[in-house]
């Protein structure tokens, strides 16, 4: 399977520049079709304010979006101005309390996302929520790309962070393209449970499904030496010199991992390279 659907969401320039150009340059490199999501979103709660005034701020809340909306629309199409592959740029106001249903509709039909880091300075709700959205409702394998970074040219390094999971198998199945076309495909077990059902050889029957695909993949079984898996996952995705790092999604719930954290989360806000997730 290639990528031939192509989708990002940008709500901010700023923000989702980086996002934008990698999916400008993946898309130019697998020929595949590229849809731009502008938002323009109208991000008051309502009720907030007092009944005669609902009215009148939604109304102005609401043509406010339509002009952020309309301004993202030509900001993605100046970016877009003369590439060779086939793209739309669509801007869309929509209120904060409709955003999933909305990105689930618009991404489900994608191949894959592109979408910029949802956690860090000057994001809110809002990127958070597309990311979640396109995952869970949309069901489509999501890249989160860190700001300020480039796209690689050719992904030549992958480490796949493997537990076992549900989760980490849908995604090493939906980044099958990248680990085909990669140079080196690098498994990485952080402390394979000692009566899981590979006990004995970690690693192996991934390794297997893999070869079969023509994917040679070296497992790596490392110690959890630091406090968190994030941290072991991204020492070693430097250490290799990863150009991307394929993971299974919110192994546990978002919910847990908003107020406990999790190695997704961690992910998600300290990754330094491309992160190929999918629940």
């Amino acid at each position: 399977m290639a990528f031939r659907s192509i989708t990002t969401v940008i709500t901010d320039i700023d923000g989702s520049a980086s996002a934008l150009q990698a999916a400008i340059a993946l898309t130019q490199q697998e020929e595949a079709h590229l849809d731009v999501l502008c938002l323009g979103l109208d991000r008051t709660q309502p009720g907030f304010y007092y009944a005669g005034a609902t009215a009148v701020v939604m109304q102005d809340t609401l043509q406010a979006a339509r002009e952020e909306a309309l301004s993202l629309e030509n900001h993605a199409r100046s970016k877009l101005a003369g590439v060779t592959f086939n793209w739309s740029a669509t801007g869309i106001s929509a209120q904060m309390i409709g955003l999933n249903a909305l990105v689930a509709h618009r991404t489900r039909f994608s191949d894959l996302v592109i979408l910029p880091r949802p956690y860090g300075q000057g994001r809110g709700h809002d990127t958070e929520a597309i990311v979640e959205a396109a995952m869970f409702e949309g069901d489509v394998p999501v890249i989160v790309q860190p700001d300020g970074k480039a796209f690689p040219d050719k992904i030549d390094r992958v480490v796949i962070g493997w537990n076992e999971s549900r989760e980490a198998m849908r995604a090493t199945r939906a980044a099958l393209p990248f680990l085909k076309a990669a140079d080196t495909v690098s498994v990485a077990i952080i402390d394979p449970p000692k009566h899981g059902p590979e006990r004995s050889d970690p690693g192996g029957q991934l390794s297997q499904f893999l070869a079969r695909h023509g994917i040679r993949a070296e497992v790596s079984v490392l110690s959890k030496t630091m406090p968190r898996v994030a941290d072991v996952l991204m020492r070693h995705a430097s250490d290799v010199d990863a150009d991307m790092l394929v993971m299974g999604a919110y192994s546990h719930s978002r919910f847990r991992e908003s107020i406990m954290g999790g190695a997704t989360r961690n992910m998600l806000e300290a990754a330094e390279l491309p992160l190929f997730l999918a629940h």
